[in-house]
């Protein structure tokens, strides 16, 4: 019978449980640590540790202890310390790029943190959610602080950042789409009302951003934002969204004829073609006109402009029809807000937001139809 020294009993496998693969790579995680940083100061000096070059950068003098928390935990390694030769000359102490002077904790380690704060816990609940990842190591009131703080920072760079070349095409004003179908933000704010000349801060800041001018604006309706818009580009195609319309309509209309009215605006509004579109515009007008004359001059206000689908790529009618990709995006906002309880600002509630976007929390779907972008980005919209 066989003796393998790697089994308690001769024959046996030894049982290896996830805790014990995960203090293995904690052991191992300090002398990683080590070699990385290590290998970052021999570039920096321009010569490894013992080696003797003539064009050296500047030279190690000791170590220092530091602890860094992964998410296996806290890892306490030697970091090098040495000095190094400057563009200009001048000596100054070595800072590692990897591992920066004040940082306690890896970035994905962060970013969990950050992620459970936004989901409204506070520090100390965060402590008791990540224990797992943390294994003794500090959290701080203080330090949830400088992560949002740092994360006010973010914010306030990508609310500045160049827009120039980052859409094709252009949808609800603020909500974009990238080549490859890709919903992003483009700009995010809040406003005391949605008056027009709200809404033209937003677009100035867009076009400051270097925004092309956009193809088409979806809107829900408002005259402030359907005015800034037709101010700052003549041009621009419009699309009523239709969803909006319908609870518009619906509410004009007596209650034994609501069910009627729905049926009618989506045999219309869902048609397979323009033509048919048309023809059921027409009956719709015709019919409505005498059966219930408010709901009429409500559908007329938007004319045209509840249509503007119709000219697109039949692919994406669906996603041009209304202002649902942007209504979505509201409505999470909402449910996640209600769950911050302490919110003490508006400035609070921003990167609450940006943070849930950041993060990946709140994700953007990829728009219907995307493939035929570029020809619709190309067309000249009547």
């Amino acid at each position: 019978m066989s003796n393998d020294s790697r089994t308690g009993v001769a024959g046996e496998t030894p049982r290896v449980d996830g805790d014990t693969i995960e203090l293995r790579m904690r052991e191992r995680i300090r002398a990683t640590i080590e070699e990385i940083v290590e290998e970052e100061l021999a570039v920096a000096l321009g010569a490894g540790r013992s080696s003797r070059v003539e064009e050296r950068r500047g030279y190690r003098h000791g170590t220092r202890e530091r602890t860094l928390t992964t998410t296996l935990g806290p890892a306490t390694f030697e970091m090098p310390r040495a000095r190094v030769v400057a563009a200009d000359g001048a000596r100054k102490e070595w800072r590692s790029e990897t591992i920066r002077r004040y940082e306690r904790r890896t970035a994905r380690l962060d970013e969990a943190i950050l992620g459970v704060y936004l989901c409204g816990a506070n520090t100390r609940r965060i402590r008791g959610a990540l224990a797992p990842l943390l294994r003794g190591g500090p959290l701080s009131k203080d330090a949830v602080s400088r992560l949002v703080g740092r994360l006010a920072q973010d914010f306030a760079a990508w609310s500045e950042r160049d827009l120039a070349g980052e859409v094709v095409c252009y949808l609800l004003v603020t909500l974009g789409v990238r080549e490859d179908g890709e919903r992003i933000i483009l700009d995010m704010r809040m406003a005391g009302e949605e008056s027009g000349a709200s809404w033209s801060e937003v677009l100035a800041s867009l076009v400051r951003r270097k925004m092309s001018t956009p193809v088409l604006a979806i809107i829900d309706g408002n005259p402030g934002l359907h005015t800034a818009l037709q101010q700052q580009w003549p041009s621009i195609a419009i699309q009523r969204c239709t969803a909006h319309k319908l609870r518009n309509l619906t509410a004009k209309a007596p209650a034994r004829l609501r069910e009627e009215l729905k049926e009618d605006y989506r045999r219309m509004i869902y048609g397979e073609d323009e033509a048919t579109v048309e023809r059921a515009r027409a009956t719709f007008s015709r019919k409505w006109k005498l059966r219930c004359p408010p709901v009429m001059a409500s559908f007329d206000e938007a004319g045209d402009e509840l249509f503007t689908f119709t000219r697109f790529p039949k692919s994406q009618w669906k996603a041009l029809r209304t202002t649902n990709a942007l209504e979505r995006i509201n409505g999470e906002f909402r449910r996640r807000t209600k769950t911050q309880s302490s919110l003490p600002s508006s400035d609070a509630v921003m990167l609450l937001l940006f943070g849930l976007l950041r993060s990946g929390a709140v994700k953007l779907r990829r728009m219907d139809g995307w493939e035929d972008m570029p020809r619709a980005a190309a067309r000249k919209i009547a």
